[in-house]
C-alpha cells in the first residue's frame, strides 16, 4: 500500500501511471479504429462485429469496467501532476522560457486531454447510449435493428452510422474530435517513451516522426468515415 501511496504523490511515479494507462488507451483507440473501419465492408460486416460485442457479457462489461478505471487513472493522474508542476514552480518561467515544442505539448495536452474526454462522452451518448436529443436527426436510434437469424434481431450499426454522419454539424465535430484526440496521442506517444526512459539524443527524432506518423493514420482513419458519408456513401444501402 505504501508503494501505491508513493506512486501516486510524486511526480515520476504520476508519469509512470501516465504512460502505463496511455498504453493501454492507446491500443484501445487502435482496436476502435480497427473496429470502425469494417464500416467500409458493408452493413453485414460491421453490424455483425458490433452484435458479437453487444452480445457477449462475459465480455462487454469486464471490458468496459477495465476501460473505465484506465481513464479515471489516467486522467486523475494528469490533473495531479499538472498541480505538482504548478506548485513546484508558482512562479513560472521568468527571463528563459521553456523550449517552444516543450511548452507548447505541456501547456496543451492537459487541456485537449479533457477536450477530447468531453468529446468522448458526446460519442458514447451518441452511438452508444443511443440519446436522441444528441444526434440532431430527430430519430431514435434504437429502433434501427435487422434481422440476425433464428428469429433475433442485431443492432443495425451501419445505418445508425449513416444517418448519424448525415449531419453536417456532427461529422464535422467528429472530426475536430478525432484531430484534437490524434494530437494528444501523438503528444502523449513521446511523452510515454520519455517517462518510461526509452528515450535519447539517438531515438528521439524516430521516436517524433514515429508519433506524428500514427498520429496522422488515427486522424486521417477516424475522420475518413463521416467525410465518406457526407460523400455520399452508404446511402443506396439504406434503400
Amino acid at each position: 500500500m505504501n508503494i501505491i501511496k508513493r506512486l501516486f504523490q510524486s511526480s515520476v511515479g504520476l508519469k509512470f501511471v501516465m504512460a502505463a494507462t496511455g498504453i493501454g488507451l492507446f491500443l484501445f483507440v487502435v482496436l476502435h479504429l480497427v473496429g470502425n473501419l469494417q464500416f467500409f465492408l458493408g452493413p453485414d460486416t460491421i453490424n455483425a462485429y458490433g452484435h458479437m460485442f453487444q452480445d457477449n457479457e462475459k465480455l462487454r462489461w469486464p471490458f468496459r469496467i477495465g476501460l473505465l478505471v484506465t481513464v479515471v487513472l489516467h486522467g486523475s493522474s494528469a490533473i495531479k501532476l499538472a498541480a505538482l508542476n504548478r506548485a513546484s514552480r508558482p512562479v513560472g518561467y521568468a527571463g528563459n522560457p521553456p523550449p517552444v515544442a516543450a511548452s507548447y505539448a505541456a501547456r496543451t495536452m492537459l487541456m485537449t486531454g479533457l477536450i477530447v474526454a468531453t468529446f468522448i462522452l458526446y460519442h458514447l451518448l451518441h452511438f452508444t447510449v443511443r440519446v436522441q436529443a444528441v444526434n440532431l436527426t430527430g430519430q431514435d436510434f434504437t429502433v434501427l435493428t435487422e434481422p440476425s437469424g433464428h428469429g433475433h434481431v442485431r443492432h443495425d450499426i451501419f445505418h445508425m452510422m449513416v444517418l448519424g454522419y448525415q449531419q453536417p454539424l456532427v461529422s464535422a465535430l467528429y472530426v475536430l474530435g478525432v484531430g484534437l484526440l490524434s494530437l494528444h496521442l501523438s503528444h502523449g506517444l513521446r511523452a510515454m517513451f520519455q517517462s518510461l526512459g526509452f528515450r535519447s539524443h539517438t531515438w528521439d527524432p524516430v521516436i517524433d516522426r514515429a508519433a506524428r506518423i500514427v498520429g496522422w493514420l488515427i486522424f486521417l482513419g477516424f475522420s475518413s468515415i463521416p467525410i465518406a458519408v457526407l460523400c455520399g456513401f452508404g446511402r443506396q444501402a439504406l434503400h
